[in-house]
This record gives structure tokens, C-alpha cells and sequence, in this order.
């Protein structure tokens, strides 16, 4: 095992076995004192585990553990599904609901005409009170036709399945790699322009019918994306 892979397996035990989020980490004069290694070979490995989203760094104040990455697979799941399973509790602050005229884009993701009603919410999907994403939500007003007048800070699946017998039981999903304007970046409390993974969601009944189209921009420190793929 090469130096810099010792210094990180050491830092691994520490973070896993030790440390809370936010705890701050010795120095790098100090782990190479410890260890007997060169601070550049801490750096190194610090710089790896940075770069796997497990520590973060601020000038002039130190090296400090970040908060546990959600990895999320391909099975299809609500926000509350994932955080529940993680022992995180979820919620949602609402930032805008109304009903709005179907655009052109968004009347080719649900097959409906333009100008068709559709329920609008924009919210901050947060886990333990903490910003998690952005979430832009589409719905057919005709499925749910008093959906704005519900409790929305929940999940949006069990309100739909619970109140209108809608189960979203299939989805096509897109992920793509983007960046967080200023007022985005605000909203989930991270500096501009901040890497974030965009989703693009379409959900549809079991009988193909289409549901909702989402957007979502998940801060990347926070959350990954999982597959398991095969060869053909």
C-alpha cells in the first residue's frame, strides 16, 4: 500500500469510526507528524477524499468532515422514501403553487395539448432540516383537481395515493451535470455556481398515463447517483 493510501485508509477509520459531520480534522503537519509521512503526501490523500465528497476544507480555518453522501439507486423512489431509509427525516419548504397553461415543452412530456391546466409547485426538499434540493413539479390538474389546497411540506406520491388512488408506478429519468445560479445556490446554502445534479423525471401510472414531470437540482456534496450495469 502506497503512503498517500495509508494516510487515507487512516483518515476513513477516523471519519467512520470517530467523527461526527463538522468535526474538524487534525492538521496536515500534524497527520504526517503522526504518521511519519510528508504533508504532501497528506495532501494527497486529503485531497481524494475531498474530491469523494467525505471532507471539506475552508481557508484559514481547517480540514472538517462533511455530512454523509445519500447514494441513491435506480429503483424508483420518492424523496421521503429515500431519506426515511437513511433514518433522516424529511420535508419540504413550499415556494410557489398555482395552476399554469401547459408550455410547449411541458405538453410533450405529458401528452397533453398546450394551454392544458397544471397544477405548478416549486419547493426545497430538505432532510433533518437541512437543504437537500431544488424540486419543480408539473402535475395534470385534471388527476388531482384541489391538489393546491392540501398540505404540500410532505410527500407529494403518498398525498396522490393517499387522496386520488394515483400510483406512480413507473418513470423515465434523465441525471445531467449543472451548476447553481446565485438564487439557487442560496436557496440550498452553498456558494454560486456550485457543481449540482440536474433530474429530469416523468412519472406515469401503471396504465402509461403520465402524471408529473419534475426537475430537480440535487447539491452534489449531498447526493450521488448509483448503477449497476451490464454488458450486452
Amino acid at each position: 500500500m502506497t503512503k498517500h493510501a495509508t494516510v487515507r485508509e487512516f483518515l476513513l477509520q477516523q471519519i467512520e469510526q470517530r467523527s461526527k459531520a463538522h468535526d474538524r480534522l487534525p492538521t496536515e503537519r500534524d497527520l504526517g507528524e503522526q504518521l511519519g509521512v510528508s504533508r504532501l503526501t497528506v495532501r494527497h490523500a486529503l485531497r481524494e477524499l475531498e474530491s469523494q465528497g467525505l471532507i471539506y476544507r475552508i481557508q484559514g480555518s481547517g480540514t472538517f468532515v462533511a455530512e454523509p453522501q445519500i447514494r441513491k439507486g435506480t429503483e424508483l423512489t420518492s424523496f421521503s422514501e429515500d431519506m426515511r431509509a437513511r433514518n433522516l427525516r424529511p420535508a419540504a419548504r413550499l415556494l410557489q403553487a398555482s395552476t399554469v397553461a401547459a408550455t410547449a415543452e411541458q405538453s410533450w412530456r405529458l401528452g397533453v395539448s398546450p394551454g392544458t391546466d397544471l397544477h405548478y409547485l416549486s419547493r426545497i426538499r430538505l432532510a433533518d432540516d437541512q437543504p437537500m434540493c431544488l424540486e419543480d413539479v408539473w402535475l395534470v390538474a385534471s388527476l388531482a383537481p384541489d391538489l393546491l389546497e392540501h398540505d404540500l411540506q410532505g410527500s407529494l406520491y403518498e398525498t396522490l395515493e393517499r387522496d386520488y388512488k394515483i400510483i406512480i408506478d413507473r418513470a423515465d429519468q434523465e441525471v445531467r451535470a449543472t451548476v447553481l445560479d446565485p438564487e439557487q445556490a442560496a436557496l440550498l446554502a452553498v456558494p454560486p455556481y456550485t457543481p449540482a445534479l440536474e433530474v429530469e423525471r416523468i412519472g406515469y401510472t401503471r396504465r402509461g398515463a403520465a402524471v408529473e414531470f419534475a426537475r430537480s437540482r440535487y447539491r452534489s456534496d449531498r447526493y450521488s447517483i448509483a448503477s449497476s450495469l451490464r454488458r450486452r
